[in-house]
């Protein structure tokens, strides 16, 4: 019985002692854990802010790059750089920079195609010219190989003199003939105005009149 009751106190003893022993231990932190947790935390926190922190400098850059167009366009358009009136002396709004810029446009558009018409026109006028240098050209060597002919013929300016009666004759008839308050009227009446007027009778009886009095006036 003595030995029964020692080996029952030993188990009581080494039962309290394990149960001790295992409420200590779970008492006891699991730094390992909480570490790796505190470390991944911690680095999702650090990606989340480098994202943020990236975002925020390309938002930044985007701004600047619009903001820096604006201002070069406002630069470089003549009519931004004019004092509206309207608007006073506060800085122009985008929209208006954006439309200022596109009349601009749309004036050099129309100021380039002026330009070419007018070059066009020059061309063919330095061709003209050339066509009557080298005309001209031939009438001076024609004349310097023979000098005596052509000194009966008619000159340049009694020429231009039958020439010029003969448009003051039509142009006194059309201006009598013809209303020039509207291009309908004016369509309406050209018409009859050369079955009248433009007849080869009637331009052979100017021609003939326009010599006569030519004729008059030299003798």
């Amino acid at each position: 019985a003595a030995l029964f009751m020692e080996n029952v106190r030993k188990g009581s003893i080494v039962s309290r002692a394990n149960s001790i022993g295992s409420t200590s231990a779970s008492s006891v932190p699991n730094t390992d854990d909480e570490d790796s947790d505190y470390h991944q935390e911690t680095y999702k926190e650090s990606y989340k802010d480098r994202r943020r922190r990236a975002h925020t400098q390309a938002e930044q850059k985007r701004r600047y790059a619009i903001k820096k167009g604006y201002d070069d366009l406002q630069a470089i358009v003549p009519t931004c750089e004019q004092q509206d009136f309207s608007i006073g002396s506060q800085k122009l709004s985008k929209a208006i920079v954006l439309q200022k810029t596109i009349d601009y446009i749309q004036f050099l558009h129309k100021e380039k195609k002026k330009q070419e018409e007018e070059v066009s026109t020059l061309r063919k006028d330095v061709m003209a010219l050339k066509i009557m240098k080298v005309n001209y050209e031939q009438i001076v060597k024609a004349h310097q190989d023979n000098p005596n002919e052509g000194k009966d013929q008619v000159s340049d300016e009694m020429k231009f003199n039958v020439f010029q009666g003969i448009m003051d004759s039509l142009f006194q008839s059309f201006n009598a003939s013809i209303s020039v308050t509207s291009f309908q009227e004016l369509s309406a009446c050209i018409f009859s105005w050369i079955e009248e007027h433009c007849k080869p009778q009637t331009l052979r009886d100017i021609v003939i009149g326009v010599l006569h009095q030519l004729k008059s006036q030299l003798y």
